[in-house]
């Protein structure tokens, strides 16, 4: 047939960057995952050990108190976009019957069905389906554009739903706004054109997706590097917090130079922790 062998091999290209989009969604999903769960446990556990830690100091400088203030109004905006995320997706999953199959192909239930990776993404990335960054609305507005983000952008875009295990990220409305392209190969839309033309669209649409893997792939270096930066700080003041807390005096008016400079860097670390914890990742 006449360009046969080129459609079958458009098509056959098609299919793997395709599977490398996938493939580059799920890394970028778990290494946001990752990055929210570092965030989630040390702004419950080492930070507020920390605070009470110097509030029991006496005589301790009032900047200090400033300092955790600070993270403390940092910690409430990343806790405020997990609530309403929550909110509103229960609400979605209500409207829709639950986190059921048909609601999860209409772009509803998304949290439900994975709230880790849910919150992952809400808190990574910056930039809702409408260009909108998350970071920059609030209670259910911030909500609203993250569930978009998760599904319901990438569907009014023309998506294809998500199946049981497809990376969320898969739905993302400024990432994947090209997906569900194996199923297009074998649902007999091709079937009915010429075949030059078959390998013409097929060639369009992979280069389209190999932009969206490039784009991902730069978030998932970002992602890293605030990850290592995050786990970098969070190392030194374990080790500045054990030191102090078995080693100087409970009165700061007490603390030796060594000391003071401890604490020093100490309070450094948080303050360099408030501006890491809603640090956003924008995919263009």
């Amino acid at each position: 047939m006449l360009n046969g062998g080129l459609k079958k091999e458009a098509l056959e290209a098609l299919e793997r960057t395709h599977k490398e989009y996938e493939k580059q969604c799920k890394t970028t999903q778990e290494a946001s995952i990752k990055l929210y769960e570092l965030r989630a446990s040390s702004s419950k556990g080492i930070i507020p050990a920390i605070e009470a830690y110097i509030n029991s100091l006496a005589n301790k400088p009032k900047e200090f108190d400033k300092t955790f203030s600070e993270y403390k109004a940092e910690f409430t905006i990343f806790t405020n976009i997990l609530h309403e995320l929550e909110v509103e997706a229960q609400k979605a999953s209500v409207k829709a019957g639950g986190a059921s199959a048909a609601g999860v192909a209409a772009g509803v239930g998304t949290a439900a069905l994975a709230p880790t990776a849910a919150m992952a993404i809400a808190t990574t990335f910056g930039t809702a389906s409408t260009g909108t960054a998350i970071s920059a609305l609030s209670g259910a507005a911030a909500a609203n554009a993250a569930l978009a983000w998760l599904g319901g952008g990438a569907l009014a875009a023309g998506g294809g739903g998500m199946s049981a295990g497809s990376a969320l990220l898969a739905l993302a409305g400024p990432v994947g706004v090209i997906i569900g392209s194996t199923a297009l190969v074998g649902s007999g839309l091709y079937m009915r054109r010429q075949n030059g033309k078959i390998a013409e669209d097929a060639n369009k649409q992979r280069k389209k997706i190999s932009t969206h893997t490039a784009t991902l792939n730069a978030a998932l270096r970002e992602i890293v590097r605030i990850k290592d930066l995050t786990k970098s700080h969070l190392d030194g003041l374990d080790k500045l917090f054990s030191h102090l807390l078995y080693k100087a005096p409970r009165d700061y008016a007490y603390f030796n130079r060594e000391q003071r400079e401890q604490i020093g860097a100490l309070i450094n670390h948080v303050r360099s922790l408030s501006k890491l914890l809603n640090l956003k990742i924008d995919v263009k």
